[in-house]
């Protein structure tokens, strides 16, 4: 069960890998970031057909029917949390709860840990990732083992065909950062300028979700809107640049060069092959999400951009970082450990650290989330809001 557009594709992606003989229902949990139609076909795209959405209540009811071995919650944090201590709770046969986090994952942060504290097994995608996520569960306690894999929606060049020039140019939006207005500017510019130097090439910004849609994080300020205030204002041509939609590893199998700020696109860019910036004008840092790349050989700058100039990654780098071997991968025969014992009766469920009575506020409010129409909610929010600064005021 999956949240968000980003939680989805890695969910879609990972039951694909699992042994055959496994049998899988994935699903969408109602919330107010839920992906669109759209959004959902493009995330599952070649990996799933496309889900349902269910309420809260209609996923416990589906579980009861299920009678599941293994629940994947692919859920932002609260909602893990609230799904697994609360929604889920007491299911019979008491199932395995399997999370994990969709993307680079560096640096590890006590915040994800305790959100997933509740869940037996813990993805993570990087031997790098393993070792400091165990060091906060060592430091923290409670919650269950930690398994690796690759991250599951890495298509190689060969898994995905070629069926027209290699004339693209991928820049690859991060809703998170940067934060400023201005910087997003920049970035944009940067693309124009290439756009006008090289006609020859299609410059695309590949956008996680139109202005309309949501996402896993709220982006303040949207590129493509921001592209059509430069427009209007003469600082660039209109038709130079042009935004897309659709799955990733599709925009890559025509991509001449990629670019991001920090995004985990990055790495499906390498495993296809295809030379890349990792732009360090706004910092290198874990406020910028993007510290796991120091090392790797591919962080440039704008005036490279500017200038059509990538990269190609360092291979001692990508053997540390998100390709490590295949033998190395260990998350399925945990999660097998894990259901011999459940249905042995030997299983010692995870603890959640959110169990206590400073946390039940926040569960209940991350209840409303799970169990309340986006509309309505969004609607007591403007109210909530209006009575705020209604006090304030008198």
């Amino acid at each position: 069960m999956a949240d968000s557009d980003s939680y989805l594709k890695w969910a879609a992606y990972l039951l694909e890998g699992l042994p055959s003989g496994c049998t899988a229902e994935l699903t969408v949990v109602r919330t107010p970031i839920t992906p669109s139609p759209a959004q959902i076909h493009a995330a599952v795209a070649g990996a799933a057909a496309d889900p349902p959405v269910l309420s809260a209540r209609a996923l416990r009811r589906t579980a009861e029917r299920f009678r599941p071995d293994v629940v994947l919650a692919a859920c932002t944090g609260p909602v893990v949390d609230v799904l697994v201590g609360e929604v889920l709770t007491g299911l019979e046969p008491r199932p395995v709860f399997v999370s994990g986090l969709p993307g680079i994952s560096i640096p590890a942060t006590e915040k994800a840990w305790l959100f997933r504290s509740g869940c037996d097994l813990f993805v993570l995608h990087s031997g790098r990732e393993v070792e400091e996520f165990s060091a906060v569960a060592e430091r923290l306690g409670g919650g269950g083992v930690i398994g690796l894999t690759r991250l599951p929606f890495l298509h190689n060049g060969a898994e995905v065909p070629v069926t027209g020039p290699r004339n693209r140019v991928v820049f690859a939006t991060q809703a998170k950062v940067p934060k400023r207005r201005e910087d997003r500017e920049r970035i944009l510019l940067a693309l124009a300028t290439l756009a006008e130097r090289r006609p020859d090439l299609d410059v695309v910004v590949k956008l996680r979700a139109l202005d309309n849609e949501r996402q896993t994080h709220n982006e303040r300020h949207h590129y493509q809107r921001l592209w059509q205030s430069l427009a209007d204002g003469g600082q660039v041509r209109p038709g130079a640049v042009r935004f897309a939609v659709g799955p990733m590893h599709e925009h890559l199998a025509h991509a001449a060069g990629f670019v991001t700020v920090s995004s985990t696109a990055a790495l499906e860019a390498i495993a296809q092959s295809v030379p890349q910036l990792v732009l360090s004008d706004f910092g290198v840092s874990a406020e910028m999400i993007n510290l796991v790349f120091e090392g790797s050989g591919l962080l440039g700058t704008l005036d490279d951009l500017s200038e059509g100039r990538f990269l190609t990654p360092d291979e001692d780098w990508c053997r540390a970082n998100y390709f490590h071997p295949e033998s190395d991968s260990d998350w399925v025969s945990r999660m097998v450990a894990l259901v011999g014992q459940a249905r042995s009766g030997r299983l010692v469920p995870a603890k959640s650290l959110l169990d206590g009575p400073q946390y039940a506020a926040a569960r209940r409010r991350a209840r409303l989330r799970v169990e309340v129409p986006p509309n309505v909610l969004r609607v007591g929010y403007r109210a909530k809001r209006r009575l705020r600064r209604l006090l304030t005021a008198t």
